[in-house]
């Protein structure tokens, strides 16, 4: 059975390009531009992301998350990628794949986040669009599962102009901001219409 197969890790990790972002794995080059953003942006992305633990923005703490990241892409558990302008020279978000599920589940997570300057162009939708070709194509997933906040109307309108469906409602679902808060639950798969 196809969904049985043994799975190899996908490698390398692909520069994924649109007209408008350019999606690809993060590399230590990045640290600069990523703790700039993050910096910057912390006012804006604290209400929806998990508490920052101290050290979150030192080049130390980066190299623990690229290590991870790596451990990820290596067992095809997770794959984590850096969105940029269509040249490539701006950081404006970020976007990660996690835990990726085999067997008869063939699904995955999407999580994103998007830097305080650029939020509202339509730049996240576009890195989202372009994510779902990878997950279905490439990774050969059944199933990719979103989560958001209620009171998040950015992100709700994001995952429904990607083609995502609201499927339901999860209380106390992730520990964001220090506390457990109930989330709305978002989907597509395989065989739905792309938009």
């Amino acid at each position: 059975m196809e969904f049985l197969r043994s799975v190899v890790p996908f490698h390398p990790m692909p520069v994924i390009s649109t007209g408008t972002v350019i999606l690809r794995a993060p590399t230590m080059s990045d640290f600069a531009g990523w703790s700039s953003l993050r910096e910057q942006s912390r006012g804006f992305l604290a209400p929806w992301e998990p508490l920052w633990p101290a050290d979150d923005l030192t080049r130390s703490a980066f190299r623990r998350r690229l290590r991870r990241y790596h451990s990820e892409m290596r067992e095809s558990t997770g794959f984590p990628f850096l969105v940029f302008t269509t040249d490539g020279t701006q950081l404006v978000g970020g976007l990660t794949l996690s835990h990726v599920v085999r067997g008869v589940t063939q699904s995955c997570s999407l999580g994103y986040w998007m830097g305080a300057p650029f939020a509202g162009k339509g730049l996240m939708t576009a890195a989202v669009r372009a994510i779902i070709p990878f997950v279905f194509d490439t990774l050969r997933l059944h199933r990719l599962e979103a989560a958001c906040l209620p009171h998040n109307a950015a992100s709700i309108r994001l995952l429904e102009k990607a083609g995502f469906t609201r499927e339901g409602y999860a209380r106390r679902y992730l520990c964001i901001e220090g506390q457990w808060q109930d989330h709305l639950l978002y989907a597509i798969v395989s065989d739905d219409p792309r938009p």
